[in-house]
């Protein structure tokens, strides 16, 4: 099935993504459009998805965008890789778990080619890494769906400022950390971007039907 690839090199607006996303998803349902890959970093912001809790606000100076994605609060900003996309899972299985199941896989697999091990866990969404026995996220994840298409996506923390998540408990979260690639290891993530998009596609083809 064809996707469209786009990747943008300014940063942009929290708000101007959401807008061009739910566009998509209004084009792909009415228009019948083709799905989107998108490839971005945000200007600074901290959201917070439909289970977020005022008392995961620990620094109340900072501003908050209330989103409708799934998911509680965390941090966006440059040296992060935002990959957002418009799935319509009416042309595959709709299976809202696999799907889930693809993108932890797309990132586990990624990170293994920079020979970082990564893990899901069923019970704290995200991708994380073992950092001497204290259990640190390197992606968020955050879906939501509509009319059986899926858009909002994840983010991986490449080389991003992690004291910003200081002012909140990420994702809501109490008892583990925050960490990045570059934190991990020392080493050119250029290539990052082009690798993750790769083993997404190559993923989605297990919901296929």
């Amino acid at each position: 099935m064809n996707i469209e690839i786009k990747k943008s090199k300014k940063p942009i607006k929290y708000e101007d993504a959401i807008i061009l996303m739910e566009q998509r998803l209004a084009d792909i349902n009415e228009k019948n459009l083709t799905d989107l890959i998108w490839i971005l970093e945000h200007e600074e912001v901290y959201t917070a998805g439909t289970s977020y809790e005022e008392n995961e606000i620990l620094d109340h100076s900072i501003k908050i965008k209330k989103t409708n994605r799934g998911g509680k609060i965390t941090y966006h900003g440059p040296g992060q890789l935002i990959f957002y996309f418009v799935i319509d899972l009416k042309k595959r299985k709709k299976d809202i778990r696999k799907f889930i199941s693809v993108i932890e896989k797309s990132i586990i697999d990624t990170l293994k080619i920079y020979n970082i091990e990564s893990f899901a866990d069923k019970d704290n969404i995200g991708i994380w890494f073992n950092d001497n026995n204290q259990i640190k996220k390197i992606a968020a994840i955050g879906v939501r769906v509509s009319k059986w298409i899926a858009y909002h996506g994840f983010s991986i923390n490449i080389k991003n400022d992690l004291n910003k998540y200081k002012a909140i408990i990420p994702c809501g979260i109490r008892d583990k950390g925050v960490t990045s690639l570059s934190e991990i290891k020392k080493q050119s993530y250029q290539k990052f971007e082009d690798e993750i998009i790769k083993n997404f596609i190559s993923n989605l083809r297990d919901l296929d039907v």
